[in-house]
């Protein structure tokens, strides 16, 4: 990616972040994270990939909400960076965070194991 697209792609990701903040409010919208954009060469075409909190329908909702709003969305870019064309914005899930979430959660639970079996050598001795 050229040095452009990702000055525009970290500009683009924290309007979208302010945006989903304060400017929609849908219920369905739950805690979201803007994680990164990938423009194209071009800068026609962004993709915002988003983390969300919750279940998997709750996720689907969100980006639901979001694939509805994304017209929006490319407006406000375009008029808040005064850029002359707006990309197309698509937004996608980001699986990253789900497998850093399950990491953690394996991390967590050998830990706990640990220190289960290290309080028992002592209760032994």
């Amino acid at each position: 990616m050229s040095r452009r697209a990702e000055r525009l792609g970290g500009q683009i990701r924290n309007e979208v972040a302010r945006m989903i903040a304060s400017d929609l409010k849908d219920p369905r919208l739950g805690f979201i994270t803007v994680t990164r954009v990938e423009l194209t060469s071009d800068l026609r075409y962004a993709r915002v990939f988003v983390g969300a909190l919750g279940e998997e329908g709750d996720r689907g909702a969100s980006l639901t909400v979001l694939r509805k709003a994304a017209g929006f969305v490319r407006r406000e870019i375009g008029r808040r960076l005064r850029i002359r064309f707006a990309p197309e914005i698509d937004f996608r899930y980001d699986r990253g965070l789900e497998a850093t979430d399950r990491v953690a959660r394996v991390l967590s639970e050998e830990e706990a194991a640990r220190r289960g079996r290290d309080e028992g050598e002592e209760q032994g001795n």
